[in-house]
């Protein structure tokens, strides 16, 4: 299957030479599989490698580099296209590609280059710090419901239950044999490769105790101190909050701010726990897909982690901020701003109590728009196959 991405990395790389395209998202989400469709359909002569798994450092990049200039002089094409993949694992990797796409512009020798890498965090950090003005960003997201149906012919009930990952939807009739892969080949591997070879981490197990509870609790607010009460040596809020951007910058877990309209507040509040995916979930549950889906409990829990899990892979690609709103007992289950615009959403699945969260934040906000997605409003599984963008 094509995702969508793909038709605008090749009008990307088709356009004359002006920026270097970054692809970025987290793990098993088809990264090197849109590489090699898009290398199928393009014209352009091209040399593809990968720093992952090899000692790679800054000389490595610049050999990569003057190799492909040499291949480019040899076919004596007038333009070339270089890709690395996990650019992010070599160290300097911004400088010197910096000093290699201002050489190849002083000498007007026409290299087009396309960066993929696994960590935002790095990547972004890369680009701001030695990079600006020189690239566009391409976002690669979690698989939505409507891709899953697509490909593999899912329904809204698997979807729930084993989230988004291709790489793992011929697993789900063994479900033992699906958290196996899903907790080694994507969360150990994303968490050792991706954060803790890459960023200085002083506590590995509290980071990894962090996600395994945040996971459990997604679609939930907890606050930092009942958190470290659950956990051995868990250090201090502040050293919690770090550890868990890095695992949101990851594609992992995030945590939502309170929206109050005030910023400080927002950053004070205690965070509401959201999977990028629900595989990541219910690979540290117990529950089979049958009695999770027999669960009315359950089940709520999970649509609205996958509602979650939706608005959180858009924030990213259409750029809106995404929160949750909570006085007392009155709730609003998530609230997206984008520029003046703000709209809030509340999730009913049947199994959730009323509350009178919507008019009060309503009477103290004033959004463009208040939606409820589930009961009597708008269907889940019709809402996860929308892109968010259309509620602006």
């Amino acid at each position: 299957m094509e995702r969508t991405y793909l038709q605008s990395i090749i009008k990307r790389v088709n356009e004359p030479r002006k920026f270097i395209q970054v692809i970025f998202g987290p793990r098993q989400v088809g990264k090197t599989t849109l590489i090699t469709q898009l290398l199928t359909k393009i014209s352009i002569p091209y040399q593809s490698e990968s720093a992952d798994n090899i000692v790679a450092d800054g000389s490595w990049l610049a050999q990569v580099w003057e190799s492909a200039r040499l291949r480019m002089k040899h076919l004596q094409a007038g333009e070339y296209l270089l890709v690395i993949d996990e650019v992010q694992k070599i160290e300097n990797w911004s400088e010197i590609v910096k000093q290699q796409w201002d050489r190849d512009t002083r000498d007007r020798i026409n290299i087009k280059v396309i960066l993929l890498g696994s960590s935002r965090l790095l990547i972004q950090k890369g680009l701001t710090e030695s990079l600006a003005g020189r690239f566009e960003t391409n976002y690669m997201p979690h698989w939505s419901f409507a891709e899953m149906e697509s490909a593999f012919g899912w329904n809204i009930d698997q979807y729930l239950f084993f989230g988004g990952y291709p790489g793992a939807a011929h697993l789900i009739n063994d479900i033992d044999r699906w958290r196996a892969y899903i907790s080694d080949s994507i969360i150990a591997t994303s968490i050792s490769k991706d954060i803790l070879v890459l960023t200085r981490i002083d506590k590995p197990a509290l980071l990894k105790s962090l996600f395994e509870i945040g996971s459990q609790y997604s679609g939930q607010i907890l606050s930092y101190t009942k958190i470290m009460g659950q956990l051995q040596d868990a250090g201090n809020s502040t050293t919690l909050a770090n550890y868990l951007r890095l695992l949101s910058e990851s594609g992992l877990l995030g945590g939502l701010e309170k929206y109050a309209g005030e910023v400080v507040r927002q950053k004070s509040s205690s965070p509401k726990f959201q999977v990028y995916n629900n595989a990541l979930l219910n690979a540290g549950s117990n529950g089979t897909f049958l009695e999770t889906m027999l669960n009315p409990k359950l089940l709520g829990r999970l649509v609205e982690s996958a509602v979650g899990a939706h608005l959180l892979n858009y924030s990213i690609t259409e750029r809106y901020k995404l929160f949750y709103w909570r006085e007392g007992a009155n709730e609003v289950d998530f609230v997206l701003k984008k520029g003046d615009l703000l709209i809030g959403l509340e999730v009913k699945s049947g199994a959730k109590a009323q509350n009178n969260g919507m008019k009060i934040f309503a009477e103290a906000f004033h959004p463009q728009k208040m939606l409820i997605i589930g009961t009597s409003g708008i269907p889940y599984s019709e809402f996860l196959k929308i892109n968010p963008r259309e509620l602006f």
